[in-house]
């Protein structure tokens, strides 16, 4: 019974070499399905509903009136 270990060795990496190359290939290919159907089911929100919306005039003075009574309030103690 003569086996030419080396040969062998080249015969199991190729094996192994292959399954790992093959799974990847395999979940490359399945992630790419699932981003498509994801993007078909929830799209991306548009850039206008993005932009933030500036608060009023009278709001800004309440919240800077009420900063201001807050570092008031703990500077005295």
């Amino acid at each position: 019974m003569e086996t030419n270990l080396i040969v062998e060795g080249f015969k199991f990496m190729a094996l192994g070499m292959g399954t790992v190359f093959l799974f990847l290939i395999t979940l490359i290919v399945l992630m790419n399905i699932m981003s498509k159907v994801l993007h078909k089911f929830f799209p991306e929100p548009s850039a206008a509903s993005l932009e933030p919306q500036t608060p009023n005039q009278k709001d800004n003075k309440k919240i800077i009136a009420a900063i201001s009574a807050a570092i008031s309030h703990h500077r005295q103690g």
